[in-house]
């Protein structure tokens, strides 16, 4: 799910007594798998990255939206707020602990790396970046040395570290090292998804529809084309990229001289028009790689089918036809999502975005149809059955998840933060309370709610919190960072 706005378990057998107590915490037990369902394992880690759950945007590579970090939990919390006048979409945490988010100012869009301070939250350091299109560079990743990766507005892929200064008193942040791109992007064209490749080359795709690899090494770039758009991130796994267009989804591998190479197209119902509450006419979704053998069995998407999406999973080794297309979050007249999922084990979690209200739109997006609509929020989960032939919806929760949500292996819950009160532009920005909510996998059921405030300076735009290693949760808001521990 790009975002540069101005500002992308285990199931027991339902009784009865539980049914109702869930329905009233916000989870309707849709369909009930009798077997219980472990999470995990995590994706492999990708040797070019900072560790599983903080290196990107979904937490890695693969796109998992898992972290291997317990959260905050269901007790009193305590937060706190840096405020940055900036949309921060990517947040990651490297090994030396500290925190890097790349944020888009409100006041001249212009993307900003800024440093956070563990302990405090504290804003030590920024670095503007050269200003490209409103959604291009969203997608960048922390790598094995803590330097940021992102490309600017000259499409230039540049390794951002952060250094000290004065003798070990202050903080830069520096571009330590820039590759050009701009010979492989056509004219108007821009570069929205980045991942490395487990070979240290970084595969990128464009909002045109050019895939490639750059080896920052020596400067080779190498592409294709597929003439259709590109607007969310890319993911990696050993020896496969995922792509998902506006038209189908990608599977890739690289030839010797590092070309990609296409292995399979699986195109999917686009649907008839962008929905609202979406960015974009097509898939909202980055793909997604998960599994319960070693975590990179299936590969999987959200289309844009109506009224309802589905959700499609595909074997990565099996070619373009999926084993189960799915329709998700059927308890509205409408869904739709602009988020990635959620993806363990044999698990999937959908969040819906239908009717939300986003504040900007990507350069020549088309009118959506109908125009508006309400929020109504929700998710659905999705298990694939133990033989790897279908699909069965387990749970839909009513829970109004105003970001996209990230689930624990480590402690076994969903964490988000959702929304209450009026869910129009102009009401998520001026009157809609933000609570941070815990979900259990399991059910469904909103564990606890704990009120962060009101307004544009606590809306986090359906952009993802990021939990570090020592249990904190930094959630992008409208207006900067959040910081949520245990009370």
């Amino acid at each position: 799910m790009p975002f540069s706005l101005p500002a992308g378990g285990r199931l027991a057998a339902l009784a009865l007594t539980f049914a109702v107590t869930l329905s009233a915490l916000g989870g309707t037990a849709a369909t009930a798998s009798a077997d219980a369902t472990v999470f995990g394992p995590l994706p492999p880690r990708n040797p070019a990255t900072a560790g599983n759950g903080t290196a990107g945007m979904h937490g890695d590579s693969a796109s998992s939206d898992t972290t291997p970090y317990p959260g905050p939990g269901t007790g009193k919390i305590a937060y706190s707020r840096t405020a940055l006048a900036s949309a921060c979409p990517t947040i990651v945490v490297g090994a030396d602990g500290y925190v890097v988010t790349l944020c888009t100012t409100i006041f001249g869009q212009t993307p900003t790396v800024h440093l956070l301070d563990p302990v405090s939250g504290a804003d030590l350091a920024s670095l503007p970046l050269p200003k490209g299109s409103l959604f291009g560079g969203v997608y960048s990743y922390l790598d094995n040395n803590d330097r940021l990766v992102a490309v600017d507005g000259n499409s230039n892929l540049v390794r951002i570290g952060h250094h000290r200064t004065g003798g070990g008193t202050g903080w830069a942040l520096t571009v330590d090292q820039s590759t050009p791109l701009a010979g492989a992007v056509p004219a108007g064209d821009s570069i929205v998804g980045l991942s490395p490749a487990w070979n240290g080359k970084v595969w990128f795709a464009t909002t045109g529809g050019v895939i490639g690899t750059a080896d920052t090494d020596t400067g080779t770039v190498r592409t294709l084309a597929t003439g259709e758009g590109v607007q969310n991130s890319i993911s990696t796994v050993p020896g496969h990229t995922a792509v998902a267009t506006d038209h189908a989804l990608y599977l890739l591998s690289e030839a010797p001289d590092g070309t990609p190479v296409i292995d399979w197209r699986a195109p999917y119902d686009r649907g008839p028009a962008r929905k609202p509450g979406q960015l974009s006419w097509g898939t909202g979704a980055t793909p997604s790689f998960f599994g319960p053998g070693d975590g990179t069995e299936y590969v999987t998407i959200t289309d844009n089918a109506a009224p309802h999406e589905k959700l499609l999973v595909y074997r990565v080794d099996g070619g373009p036809t999926p084993i189960c297309s799915t329709p998700v979050l059927t308890q509205y007249a409408n869904s739709g999502t602009e988020d990635a999922v959620i993806a363990s084990g044999r698990s999937v979690f959908v969040t819906n975005t239908y009717g939300y209200p986003y504040p900007a739109l990507p350069a020549g997006a088309p009118a959506s149809r109908p125009a508006s609509a309400n929020f109504d929020g929700g998710l659905s989960r999705v298990d694939v059955n133990a033989e790897g032939t279908g699909c069965t919806v387990v749970w839909n929760s009513s829970v109004k998840s105003a970001a996209l949500p990230r689930l624990s292996v480590a402690d076994g819950k969903i964490y988000t933060v959702s929304v209450t009160g009026p869910t129009g532009s102009a009401g998520l920005n001026t009157f809609a309370s933000y609570h941070h909510a815990v979900l259990d996998p399991a059910t469904g059921a909103q564990l606890t709610s704990s009120f962060l405030g009101i307004g544009l300076v606590y809306n986090p735009l359906q952009m993802t919190g990021t939990t570090g290693p020592d249990g904190t949760l930094y959630q992008g808001t409208e207006t900067g960072v959040v910081r949520i521990t245990k009370g």
